[in-house]
């Protein structure tokens, strides 16, 4: 059930209708917005709910109380009168440029991240992504280097300023990865866990969460559910493409996807072509695809040295692939209407770029 405010709502009005959803025993999330406040109800029965809101619609600066019927309440486009906007840095999730986050899949050594970090800002990234504990599936895999890891990308945010990115792969890593980094990544084996999906909105930090390998977008959003109810509304979906019976590509990516689930949830999307198509001679047409169809940003792999990488090697590209891929990608965000920000000074190579 969601209550909306009359723009003209005071903090009294507000103060009173969470006075009487208290009262009545319902949690409350607020989600404010540039013109009105939209309360997201949560934990009304159904055979509670039309007497309830009839009487939470009787209250000073009440709109109007809507009923929300599908399972993910706080993540619905009906929970709000606008899309979100996740802040990292000076990137703007969701807001009107096309955020770009680039980096290793694994953070292999101090020189490698500081190589691969200053090239994808040069080239335009506003995000450094790179992974210090790795999910793998075979046990014999690399696997990351931990806190090591988590450290090396600090560095490289000191130096260049770009806020990081990372996987936390259990519940006893959200704290450390909280504070070190700037954004949680859920990876896609990870999206059903429940209990890391709430440590990880109890965290406070901006979570990346990607679709899971066979996940429907329904389970997707429920997913995402599980961290907005912990009061963290900071979520950005990641369309990272989805198993299917082709065997061509490592994943398929659902293109439809990125329309879809904007049609049922005010979350930025940002769709990641590396993973998606597992080759990196794929990465520029995938990248171009999300874009067209409206993804709020992407998420690239870029290694100085894909054929010696650690992992995932054959769908990284190098930093000078990666800086031919943001020269045309920004001509497909012009023209879609999300530009990418506007290049200060001259040329690639120690180039800065502004918001």
């Amino acid at each position: 059930m969601i209550v909306v405010m009359t723009p003209d709502a005071t903090q009294d009005d507000l103060a009173g209708v969470q006075a009487r959803l208290a009262e009545a025993g319902y949690g409350a999330h607020l989600s404010q917005g540039e013109k009105r406040t939209i309360i997201g109800v949560i934990g009304a029965g159904d055979d509670e709910k039309q007497t309830f809101a009839d009487q939470v619609e009787s209250l000073p600066g009440v709109e109007r109380v809507i009923f929300v019927l599908k399972p993910y309440k706080l993540v619905s486009q009906e929970s709000r009168s606008d899309r979100s906007v996740v802040e990292v840095g000076e990137a703007r999730f969701g807001g009107p440029n096309l955020v770009v986050c680039a980096g290793p899949c694994s953070v292999e050594s101090h020189e490698q991240i500081l190589e691969c970090a200053r090239a994808v800002k040069a080239a335009g990234a506003q995000v450094l992504r790179g992974g210090a504990f790795k999910p793998r599936t075979s046990p014999y895999d690399f696997q990351g280097l931990g806190e090591t890891g988590l450290d090396m990308l600090a560095a490289a945010r000191d130096e260049t300023g770009l806020p990081i990115v990372t996987e936390a792969r259990a519940v006893k890593d959200v704290e450390l990865v909280a504070e070190k980094a700037d954004v949680i990544q859920i990876g896609a084996r990870n999206m059903q866990n429940y209990d890391l999906l709430q440590a990880a909105g109890e965290s406070g930090a901006p979570v990346l969460l990607k679709r899971g390998l066979s996940a429907t977008i329904d389970e997707w959003l429920k997913a995402a559910e599980y961290i907005a109810a912990t009061g963290n509304l900071k979520i950005i979906l990641c369309e990272r493409g989805i198993r299917t019976f082709e065997t061509t590509t490592r994943n398929t990516l659902d293109i439809a996807a990125v329309p879809v689930a904007q049609k049922l949830t005010h979350l930025p999307i940002v769709v990641d072509p590396s993973h998606a198509g597992g080759r990196r001679d794929l990465v520029l047409p995938l990248s171009m695809a999300g874009i067209a169809a409206g993804a709020d940003g992407l998420i690239i792999e870029v290694h100085p040295q894909p054929d010696r990488a650690l992992s995932d090697g054959a769908q990284s590209l190098t930093p000078d692939a990666f800086s031919e891929l943001m020269i045309q990608v920004r001509t497909v965000s012009e023209v879609v209407g999300k530009p990418l920000p506007v290049m200060a000074g001259k040329g690639v190579e120690g180039a800065s770029w502004e918001p």
